[in-house]
């Protein structure tokens, strides 16, 4: 039973680093601030995981961690994965509309991980690990709306797709350590045993839509 806590806590999203003491003031921002970019925002459970997937699709020039979807504002980590914020880990996907679409990067967001699984996903549980794709217009939200009617006339799921659609308020971005996590800590036993797997799965699936170097 002790082994398999340890197993347990050491393959979650969650892993232990100092609070911030500031919380008046968003704990970082980005160092370009992507003003006339295009941008996307979903939440699939770990933003590790959901960061890694986008930045390696051809069109996507950078995915970033945060939180969106809850009540309490500039939340840290340790806020946010007490679930009591509301807030779902997210990630900013900013991209070249020139090269991929909106369509296709919600076509992403249900290829790589499972939309019938409430508040988890692999091996995190809580609110805060949620299935949401956040929408910034009408057209946004008709094509979300779409592809899961699509995909649940088709039947491509034997449960029910539980993904909340929902407006995007208010985004905050995460701490520094989280942002290219996956990159920066290869070694690390989650990203070994649940992130470079859920990535690589996705792989499999979509091969067409990735870089070069991510072949």
């Amino acid at each position: 039973m002790y082994l398999l806590l340890i197993f347990i806590l050491i393959n979650t999203c969650q892993i232990g680093a100092p609070e911030p003491k500031d919380r008046s003031t968003a704990v970082w921002s980005p160092p370009e601030n992507y003003q006339n970019k295009s941008k996307a925002y979903f939440a699939s459970g770990c933003f590790w995981c959901v960061e890694a997937v986008y930045e390696s699709l051809e069109g996507v020039e950078e995915a970033l961690s945060g939180y969106a979807g809850g009540k309490t504002k500039n939340p840290t980590y340790y806020q946010v994965i007490t679930g009591k914020t509301g807030h779902a880990e997210t990630v900013e996907v900013i991209y070249d509309s020139k090269v991929i679409d909106f369509v296709t990067l919600v076509q992403v967001f249900f290829d790589s991980h499972d939309p019938t699984l409430l508040n988890q996903q692999g091996p995190d549980r809580g609110t805060q690990y949620r299935s949401v794709a956040f929408y910034q217009n009408e057209s946004e939200k008709k094509i979300i709306e779409d592809h899961i009617s699509k995909l649940t006339k088709e039947k491509i799921y034997p449960k029910k797709i539980v993904t909340e659609v929902r407006p995007l308020s208010k985004f905050y971005y995460a701490e520094k350590y989280h942002q290219d996590y996956e990159k920066n800590n290869p070694k690390d036993l989650y990203i070994l045993n649940v992130s470079k797997p859920r990535l690589n799965k996705f792989k499999a699936v979509s091969p067409e839509l990735l870089k070069k170097d991510q072949h």
